[in-house]
């Protein structure tokens, strides 16, 4: 587990741009945690890099590269986007250095969770094998996924930022930002399926993994809100919500609004 606190260090250190902006924790600090674990692993992995273990981490690497670059961009630019945030997440001005820790510690423990399936890997002497090929593709998939969607949503609010996106990959699933993000760890955890040495492992790996499939349905489930609130008198709207799922495709899940557990 050397290497696992190694990792968690890592993302401590980066994730702690959250106390300049609480939401930071989780939104840019998640992203410069995951780039800066891929880097790390190189380093920590030098003596026994496999062709696989590279492209995992090259993986981490530009997915963190994307959102945090993504969110950067977001913060400085979208004056627009700022303004609506400040009325739907809460600054975090008045919360305690004790909760702010809370969160942080909370966060970056999750961050290394996630990545534990390719930390495990190189902690074991594991190295390649087909399981970890199969499951960099599936992560390559929803990495791209996630991109074209985040591409596909800033070229319809350039044209109508007053209206909901339901265009390109929107037009079949209403978050594919989303879907993408869990195909991405879906095959960073099926990647290590074969290589964990103990239960304990399972479980951290397991925690990762359901813990961000969790984070993604409550993002879901604070969209939802938001965008009844904006668009629910527009027939298209309801139209839209009503025949296309909400965060996986084909999967008749349309609403996850009356799930209050859901509360990330």
């Amino acid at each position: 587990m050397l290497l696992f606190l190694a990792m968690l260090a890592v993302a401590l250190v980066f994730s702690a741009v959250g106390f300049k902006k609480y939401v930071w924790f989780i939104s840019i600090g998640y992203g410069l945690s995951i780039a800066a674990i891929g880097v790390a692993l190189l380093i920590a992995a030098r003596e026994q890099l496999t062709v696989g273990i590279v492209c995992a981490c090259i993986l981490f690497i530009a997915y963190g590269i994307r959102l945090g670059g993504y969110l950067i961009f977001r913060e400085l630019r979208s004056s627009s986007y700022n303004s609506k945030m400040k009325t739907e997440i809460k600054s975090g001005d008045g919360m305690s250095m004790v909760a702010k820790c809370a969160i942080w510690i909370t966060a970056a423990l999750l961050y290394a969770c996630q990545t534990s399936p390719v930390i495990f890997r190189i902690a074991n002497g594991s190295g390649s094998d087909t399981l970890l090929i199969v499951g960099m593709v599936i992560s390559l998939v929803g990495l791209v996924v996630e991109s074209v969607a985040d591409l596909q949503k800033n070229a319809a609010k350039k044209v109508n930022p007053g209206r909901f996106v339901d265009t390109g990959l929107f037009r079949i699933v209403r978050c594919p930002n989303y879907f993408g993000e869990m195909l991405f760890w879906t095959g960073v955890f099926v990647g290590g399926i074969t290589i964990y040495a103990d239960p304990l492992q399972w479980i951290v790996a397991l925690l990762g993994y359901l813990g961000i499939i969790y984070v993604m349905f409550g993002g879901a489930r604070r969209l939802e809100i938001r965008q009844n609130k904006s668009y629910g008198g527009d027939p298209e709207y309801q139209r839209y919500v009503k025949t296309t799922p909400i965060m996986i495709p084909l999967i008749p899940l349309y609403s996850v609004e009356k799930y209050t557990w859901l509360v990330a």
